[in-house]
């Protein structure tokens, strides 16, 4: 089957395609902040872009009256936020909190998200992420469409200590929760490749 960009009429077909192809993904949680509002979503299109300067690549939409997403709008006022990955036992918090709230409802309130500050100036990490993201926003890639990528500069990242396996080498290792489709996964088996002899 040979699906042409030109011939597909509804953009949705695109969307389900690609999400459940270009899988698994990663889901964070991106906090941002407005008149003493915390907003908390969460997002899948969400990938590294760059070591070198160190950037995030996130995808945010609009709603269907055409405005923009508290994550957009907040990120466009001001610049900064921060990025909280998602493990399995978060699953049902994070999903709720895909629903949409009004501006001025917070969703780490409605949705008992617990959250700390440890970085100033930044917003706050969700409680317990096996690693966060302080980020300043950089640029906007304009696609003439209705999602807007975003290229995040990291300022600082937090590590929670259970994580690291090894401090000399940093090493890493946790269970992160991924999108496949309209399911959640986690990583499941990993393999190596042999080592040639």
């Amino acid at each position: 089957m040979l699906i042409k960009r030109s011939e597909v009429q509804e953009s949705v077909t695109l969307y389900k395609i690609m999400s459940q192809t270009v899988i698994p993904r990663p889901i964070a949680w991106i906090s941002t902040e407005d008149d003493g509002v915390l907003n908390i979503a969460p997002f899948s299109y969400f990938i590294p872009l760059a070591s070198t300067p160190p950037t995030l690549l996130v995808s945010v939409g609009h709603h269907k009256s055409g405005a923009p997403k508290d994550t957009l709008y907040n990120l466009r006022k001001h610049g900064l936020c921060t990025i909280s990955l998602v493990e399995p036992k978060d699953l049902e918090k994070m999903h709720r909190s895909a629903t949409p709230l009004a501006h001025t409802q917070s969703e780490a309130s409605t949705y008992k998200i617990e959250t700390e500050s440890i970085y100033e100036g930044f917003p706050p990490m969700v409680v317990d992420t096996p690693a966060a993201y302080f980020c300043r926003l950089r640029q906007e890639i304009d696609l003439q469409g209705p999602t807007v990528p975003l290229v995040l500069e990291i300022e600082a990242i937090y590590l929670a200590d259970r994580i690291v396996t090894d401090k000399a080498r940093l090493s890493i290792d946790f269970e992160p929760l991924m999108r496949i489709g309209k399911s959640y996964a986690t990583v499941g088996e990993r393999l190596m490749p042999q080592e040639e002899g």
